[in-house]
């Protein structure tokens, strides 16, 4: 009961402080929303189209890009227009359509259009759109010039001849699906997901190293040594102090748990693995906050660890996915238990994985959390005793 009473004060201590109430309910929430608009809703890029031809073929060239649900078409006005857009920006991608495109195809001609782009981006996906419409159209120009003399020589009737040979002919469909998954449920409609995962990971480690001044506090103002000339073993302290950072990490991650699934929709998928994952690394956080708030001197160098937090909540991907990390980066990031906790989540949300499948994930952490509580709990017995 002496540690439990303990625990719970130090969550009020907590709650009374109306700036740790913000970042640790409010700032989350934001950054869950902007994150999932900004990325999470599936962006589409923009190609920048220049038709110096006007002709039939060139229009329904920019006609079917405009209809391809995968690019979004807009019209800039000139060459050099749309050169600068693409420089600055503006368009992921430029296509011009050069004078003459329509009759030289026509009369059978090669015909090279230009398309623009910036390194990497989207450049890759605005291609596979152009190069599909650029295929289907480059298709029916054969045929309709292989056909022409047996329609009389007429270009016209021969390409619509292959535009309605191809318009019935379905062609070869690829269907992909994901094994042993419902790739319904996986799907990306789920824009805020990614984000309130990252976001409790972050926010629940950084806000536990925060509230590390708050034993630091304790210890400066001997709250501790009074605590031990009352009938309090040391033991009881020791357990009520990890209750307490505990308890303010628990809070945290189930509140955001909580408040992304009732305001975002987001699919925490297995309620039992996604609440092992969450207890381990609040219990990794408690841990780091024991450590560092019974070590350190004063409360600014507890105000220190919020940089070191971010740091290395970037290391463990809460900031940039980790797939598109470099191999070495990927190593590197699992000497950190937010690479561990993210993967972990990833699984459980997006595979559809239970406590089985992340048991290697749950194992870290819980290393982790083990060897962090014991530096706390030894680093703080030795404040006590001496």
């Amino acid at each position: 009961m002496t540690a439990w009473t303990i625990g719970v004060t130090e969550l009020r201590r907590m709650q009374r402080d109306r700036v740790n109430l913000f970042f640790l309910f409010i700032f989350p929430l934001v950054l869950i929303l902007l994150i999932g608009a900004a990325f999470g809703g599936g962006f589409v890029p923009k190609l920048g189209v220049v038709d110096e031809d006007g002709g039939p073929l060139a229009t329904e060239i920019v006609d079917q890009l405009t209809n391809d649900p995968a690019v979004e078409v807009e019209a800039p006005g000139d060459r050099s227009a749309l050169l600068d857009d693409v420089e600055r920006g503006v368009f992921e991608g430029g296509l011009v359509i050069p004078e003459g495109y329509t009759a030289r195809l026509r009369s059978g001609e090669d015909v090279t259009i230009e398309f623009h782009s910036k390194p990497g981006d989207f450049s890759a996906a605005i291609r596979s759109a152009i190069d599909a419409a650029v295929g289907e159209q480059s298709a029916r120009v054969r045929a309709a010039l292989i056909s022409a003399p047996q329609v009389g020589g007429d270009f016209d009737a021969a390409y619509e001849a292959a535009r309605g040979a191809r318009a019935t002919f379905d062609g070869t469909e690829v269907v992909f699906t994901i094994a042993g998954e419902d790739a319904e449920a996986r799907s990306l409609e789920d824009p805020f997901g990614p984000g309130a995962a990252t976001q409790l990971i972050l926010f629940t480690f950084v806000n536990s190293l925060a509230g590390s001044a708050a034993l630091v506090q304790t210890r400066q103002y001997g709250v501790l040594r009074r605590m031990l000339s009352a009938p309090v073993s040391s033991t009881s302290i020791l357990a009520g102090e990890t209750l307490g950072r505990f308890f303010v990490a628990a809070v945290q991650g189930v509140f955001i748990v909580v408040a992304a699934t009732v305001l975002f929709g987001v699919n925490w998928g297995d309620p039992f693995a996604t609440a092992a994952t969450l207890t381990l690394f609040a219990l990794v956080s408690t841990g780091a906050a024991m450590m560092f708030g019974s070590i350190l001197g004063n409360e600014q160098q507890a105000g220190a660890l919020v940089p070191f937090g971010l740091a290395l909540a970037a290391l463990g991907g809460c900031m940039v996915p980790l797939e598109i990390f470099p191999d070495t980066m990927k190593t590197i990031a699992h000497v950190t238990p937010h690479a561990w906790a993210n993967e972990a989540f990833q699984r459980i949300t997006e595979e559809g994985a239970g406590v089985v499948d992340v048991l290697p994930q749950l194992g870290v952490l819980a290393a982790f959390a083990a060897a962090l509580l014991a530096a706390g709990a030894l680093a703080l017995r030795r404040t006590l005793t001496t």
